[in-house]
């Protein structure tokens, strides 16, 4: 009997042992679950985009899955570093920029099992089934800085440097064109907006020597939407002693005294949580998804209390949530910036 009874105890306890070994630990469920970035040629930390969606990709690693990265030097890199990551068996793997929107369907196309992920890239539903994109209203945050350019501009002149034409970068410049034009009304003034458009994210330099133009020719503040090439402008500012306005990051910390504030896309929440749906399994694919004010995924710099003064910062607050109610819809194109232009009378 005392045998019998020291087998069922035994057995109870192996039972115990195995439950407790087969319980799932903190973190399993991530380990081996794999994410790449592909960045776009401005480089990882580009102080823009291409940086924040690392940050992004930070956040899951901190989560317990796996990440890596890999920079773009010229725009034929793309395919090939859609190839290598998928070969090297990610769960999913992210675009970073419009540029390689092209590559990123072909690479699609070409590997139908992997799942692929694009930034300021939208796609008809399910087009592409193993395809997501992460599209921006960048123009409502380009709205929200340039009406605060507009109140605070001494020499009713500002600037707009715009690195490389496309529909998501044109709605920037929109937005921003639209928004001073609406201080413009609202103030009475009649103030000059210089637009140049660089054809580069990269070249830190040319975006200098833009910026540089435009404050000797009166500008007293410059946007711009350039990636690392609008690093170049901030020095600009910085080194003239005007006000440059950053974008995608808040870029206060590059000229704290020269940073009036920055239009922020959260382009690291997007890949994080994006990113998350897909690792936990939800079926995404096919899908685009959209963030703007109303999301949390645009809006200005938590630093612009440092030099914009609060009363502009009460207004701008009341166009944001016009923008958010709908009382105010942010231009996207020249013929829709002409539009909101003569509706202002």
């Amino acid at each position: 009997m005392k045998k019998r009874m020291f087998s069922l105890v035994l057995v109870l306890v192996l039972i115990l042992a195995l439950g407790v070994g087969c319980a799932p630990k903190e973190g399993e469920e991530q380990k081996g679950k794999r994410v790449a970035l592909i960045t776009d040629l401005g480089g990882i930390n580009d102080e823009s985009f291409n940086q924040s969606a690392w940050n992004g990709m930070k956040q899951l690693e901190a989560d317990g899955y796996e990440i890596s990265f890999v920079e773009s030097e010229k725009e034929a890199d793309y395919a090939v570093n859609f190839t290598n990551k998928t070969e090297e068996g990610n769960d999913l793997v992210w675009g970073i920029g419009f540029l390689m929107e092209e590559s990123i369907i072909n690479a699609s196309k070409e590997h139908k099992d992997q799942k692929f992920a694009i930034v300021d890239a939208g796609f008809p539903e399910g087009e592409y089934p193993n395809l997501i994109g992460a599209m921006f209203n960048s123009e409502e945050s380009s709205f929200l800085v340039g009406y605060i350019a507009g109140h605070v501009t001494e020499t009713d002149h500002v600037g707009f440097v715009l690195g490389m034409e496309g529909d998501v970068m044109f709605s920037l410049q929109y937005g921003y064109l639209a928004s001073v034009a609406y201080a413009d009304k609202e103030l009475g003034k009649d103030i000059r907006v210089d637009a140049v458009t660089i054809d580069t994210f990269g070249d830190t330099a040319k975006g200098k020597a833009t910026a540089t133009k435009m404050f000797s020719d009166g500008a007293d503040i410059v946007y711009h939407a350039a990636g690392q090439a609008g690093s170049g402008c901030i020095t600009a500012a910085k080194e003239m002693g005007k006000w440059a306005i950053g974008v995608d990051l808040d870029q206060n910390e590059l000229a704290p005294d020269n940073v009036l504030t920055s239009a922020l896309k959260n382009v690291d929440q997007a890949v994080y949580l994006l990113s998350k749906r897909v690792l936990e399994g939800e079926d995404v694919g096919g899908k685009t998804f959209f963030f703007g004010l109303k999301e949390g995924g645009v809006g200005i710099a938590p630093s612009s209390d440092k030099h914009v003064p609060k009363d502009i910062l009460d207004k701008t607050a009341e166009i944001e949530k016009q923008i958010i109610d709908g009382e105010i819809t942010v231009p996207i194109t020249e013929a829709e910036f002409e539009t909101f232009k003569g509706n202002l009378g």
